[in-house]
């Protein structure tokens, strides 16, 4: 399945909850995404999100269902060193 890196520009500093967390995965799950691993930025307000998806339609669409930005949507190949 193709991998998707996603950024997000948060307004206000990111807090999730474990709730949160788990409504995301819900939502994710019911779109057909996966949601591997995330980075968030020192400031809080910026994260880079690794997705696994068919496409980044589905990524976007769980986004704006969650209330969460997907500012920049960008296919990526794993490269090994």
């Amino acid at each position: 399945m193709p991998l998707y890196v996603i950024e997000r520009q948060f307004a206000e500093q990111l807090e999730l909850t474990d709730e949160g967390v788990k409504l995301i995965e819900e939502i994710n799950a019911d779109a057909g995404v996966s949601w591997l691993t995330s980075f968030l930025t020192a400031d809080r307000q910026r994260s880079y999100c690794l997705y696994e998806a068919p496409s980044p339609e589905p990524i976007i669409a769980a986004a704006q269902r969650a209330g969460l930005p997907a500012d920049v949507v960008t296919e990526v190949n794993r490269v090994y060193g």
